[in-house]
């Protein structure tokens, strides 16, 4: 009959006396009426969790927490105590990290098509490397560290290593058709190598790799870790970085592997291969999907007889829209009996104007569903809260960590006042 599987659950989630769902020894259901739906909640112990894995399989300042995953200031702050440091792919997400007081020595910055301010300002800051991704971007660094006191920080190239990741074609990156990198085939990255070591402002620490987002198979990522090494291990780098990626069970029957097994295989990998250098990964998902579920209210059940059942929720694409980008798949249970039969097949949607708005295309659900229901989906704490919107001036949700009885609002929910915060109207004009 369906019921949900309890690994899409975070760690700490369990059962109440009266059969509904809570987390971190907290009610779901309390939640809800205290902080209102939608509502991310997270569980920081499982958070806390998975960066102790990730530290203890790859070392100190070898673990760096992928913050495209999931940020804010609670968040930089947590991954930061536990060992990690901080891949940021943005001029906003290093601000976000500096404002939670994580040092820019702990921070890495990303990013395709850096702009000369988003370079000046990790400059300024003092990041620990900048990845640079293109002959542009070298050029903009050079330029700003040819200026009389400026001093680049250290540098890594990001190689597209010719590996297609088996996931979805908009969060592959490292097959040779890609935006991100310099392309190590075509002699690209054998160029970038030279021009930066032949620079008298840049310092060349290491190369980078990302072969894509969600990746279940390990062999994937020792091909990386393989063509990588190849090129590497003449250059004598400190540092060799091999992205993040992992994937992380969405729906009943998925599979993935665990951090420290893929610690292993990366680790085990470079060590036959003679790396001698420091090797690090940056997992996102990893760390923040499974600790986290979105709480939505029903507000409309619809039968089309001969066709499906529509359970419109309160939250939608506006809040998660992996579903509607890469037709990701969930599950969705209710809060008041998580594990109870699901026998009815039904279309979970969102409350947009749109009919692609979907959050859970195929979902199964109890018979006896109502409105008024506190319906979740599970797996939802990473490329949730950080792809939102506010499309159709939707507000976004807030964010609670739970942890030992205890429930801390880290990111409050957006209010109508919020939408006109950057406005500029003058009436009659």
């Amino acid at each position: 009959m369906n019921p949900l599987p309890r690994n899409l659950l975070p760690d700490n989630a369990a059962v109440a006396d009266d059969g509904s769902l809570i987390i971190g020894g907290v009610s779901v259901a309390d939640l809800a009426a205290e902080f209102g739906t939608p509502l991310f909640v997270y569980d920081e112990d499982h958070l806390r969790d998975r960066c102790r894995q990730a530290v203890a399989a790859f070392g100190h300042q070898s673990a760096v927490y992928a913050t495209k995953a999931f940020l804010c200031r609670a968040m930089a702050d947590l991954a930061y105590s536990e060992g990690m440091m901080l891949d940021v792919a943005s001029g906003g997400e290093l601000h976000v990290a500096l404002s939670a007081g994580v040092p820019a020595s702990a921070c890495v910055l990303h990013g395709n098509n850096k702009s000369v301010f988003e370079l000046e300002m990790a400059i300024d800051a003092g990041v620990h490397a900048i990845v640079v991704d293109s002959f542009d971007e070298i050029d903009r660094l050079e330029r700003l560290g040819a200026q009389p006191g400026v001093t680049v920080p250290s540098v890594l190239l990001r190689i597209t290593p010719g590996v297609s990741a088996h996931t979805h074609e908009f969060i592959s990156t490292g097959q040779n058709d890609s935006k991100f990198g310099f392309n190590l085939e075509n002699g690209d990255a054998a160029r970038a190598v030279d021009r930066v070591r032949t620079s008298s402002v840049l310092n060349l620490i290491g190369v980078h790799c990302h072969i894509g987002s969600n990746v279940f198979d390990a062999a994937s990522f020792a091909k990386a870790a393989q063509v990588m090494a190849e090129f590497s291990i003449p250059l004598d780098l400190p540092e060799l970085v091999l992205g993040g990626g992992l994937g992380v069970p969405y729906v009943a029957g998925e599979e993935a592997p665990t951090i420290s097994t893929w610690g292993s295989v990366l680790l085990d990998a470079c060590e036959a291969l003679g790396v001698r250098s420091r090797v690090s990964v940056e997992p996102g998902r990893a760390i923040a999907a499974a600790a986290a579920i979105t709480v939505y209210t029903v507000g409309t059940v619809k039968d089309i007889p001969g066709v499906r059942r529509y359970v419109s929720v309160d939250g939608g694409m506006s809040d998660n829209p992996r579903p509607v980008l890469y037709g990701s798949g969930y599950e969705a249970a209710l809060v008041r009996d998580p594990f109870a039969d699901r026998s009815v097949a039904a279309r979970v949607v969102g409350k947009h104007c749109e009919s692609g708005d979907v959050l859970v295309a195929d979902a199964r659900l109890p018979e006896d569903l109502e409105v008024g229901d506190l319906l979740f989906t599970p797996v939802t704490g990473a490329y949730g809260h950080s792809m939102g919107s506010n499309y159709n001036k939707v507000v976004r949700p807030a964010v609670v960590f739970v942890r030992n009885g205890d429930a801390r609002l880290v990111v409050r929910r957006e209010t109508y006042d919020d939408l006109l915060a950057t406005d500029v109207f003058e009436a009659g004009n």
